[in-house]
């Protein structure tokens, strides 16, 4: 029994030795830091990547590279995270989207989003915009406009999404079901998708996230009719919330996004890479860029996020059952 005891503690202390080793070496110099993301440049995740993309550079002295895995509402981004080498090379930024409700939409997930991997830190809230094109619907100038459309012709409006399951998904089917109106979704691989099929007509409406749509308002390409914030947002404050366009008391629908790496990456190296992401998110300039976006910066450390992930699950899951959701 005895020499069972002395293998197992021989065998975790090589476990540890190699972790702490692996930690040392942390980061591999001219090896890249791969920065993943899970939808299509253009995107929040892709800007604030690039936003940040020159300190961390400077911080690790490694380079750091925008690795695009899109497609499957993010799922494609986690699974290859998830299966990367867990030495501190590979960095997750997802969204609640991804790791609350896919989970609840999905019939299948490829990964346990909270087994599978270890949370640095939240970075911001972002709410959606109930979006419509200037040209192509001219009419739909209000919210109500576009509810009134929708009950003169049930079922004939749709809306447009970054993918089954996605925030922009789940914000426009509480708002129909709020309202009692039948809107046809239409998923999209990510939000320059969408966003074309907008501008060309193809779709009516797009609760798009903060960031890439404020341009296109300002641009006159857009209208926003609402934002699914509590409150209107500094970026633009002549928008009301959808609370108060649509007369929907206490309606809200918004998205964190954090930061996660594969599950038994060192806990030196997690500690590192939350030390050096942490400050950076938390530098002037860089929070004033992430408000003129459109976006609020929530920095939190990754217990915070754990727990708020293991909040966000259950919850997402009534969300989806109560708007029929679910993909069977």
């Amino acid at each position: 029994m005895n020499r069972i005891w002395r293998a197992a503690l021989a065998a975790l202390s090589l476990v540890a030795g190699a972790g702490a080793a692996m930690a040392q070496d942390f980061p591999v110099r001219g090896r890249p830091l791969m920065f993943m993301t899970a939808f299509p440049a253009g995107t929040a995740m892709d800007i604030y990547g690039r936003l940040i993309q020159e300190r961390v550079q400077q911080e690790l002295g490694v380079p750091m590279v925008i690795d695009i895995r899109s497609g499957a509402s993010g799922n494609i981004g986690m699974e290859a995270a998830a299966r990367a080498a867990p030495d501190g090379h590979s960095v997750l930024i997802a969204t609640s989207a991804m790791l609350a409700i896919n989970p609840a939409v999905l019939p299948a997930m490829p990964v346990n989003t909270q087994a599978d991997f270890i949370p640095l830190m939240t970075l911001f809230e972002a709410p959606n915009f109930m979006t419509v094109s200037t040209e192509k619907r001219p009419n739909f100038t209000t919210c109500g406009a576009v509810v009134e459309a929708a009950r003169a012709a049930p079922g004939r409006l749709n809306y447009a999404s970054t993918g089954i399951g996605a925030s922009t998904h789940l914000a426009g089917a509480q708002f129909a079901a709020v309202q009692g109106i039948d809107l046809l979704h239409v998923p999209y691989r990510g939000g320059p998708f969408a966003m074309t099929a907008l501008l060309q007509g193809d779709v009516d409406v797009f609760f798009y996230q903060t960031g890439p749509v404020i341009e296109m308002y300002r641009q006159g390409r857009v209208r926003l009719l609402g934002v699914t914030s509590s409150s209107r947002i500094p970026a633009v404050p002549e928008v009301p919330t959808i609370a108060e366009a649509c007369n929907m008391p206490g309606f809200e629908s918004t998205t964190w996004y954090g930061l996660v790496v594969p599950a038994r990456t060192p806990a030196p190296i997690v500690a590192r890479l939350a030390d050096v992401f942490g400050r950076i998110a938390r530098e002037p300039a860089i929070e004033a860029k992430v408000i003129e976006w459109g976006f609020a910066p929530s920095v939190a450390d990754g217990e915070t996020m754990r727990r708020r992930l293991a909040e966000d699950l259950p919850r997402w899951r009534a969300v989806v059952e109560r708007v029929g959701a679910r993909v069977n």
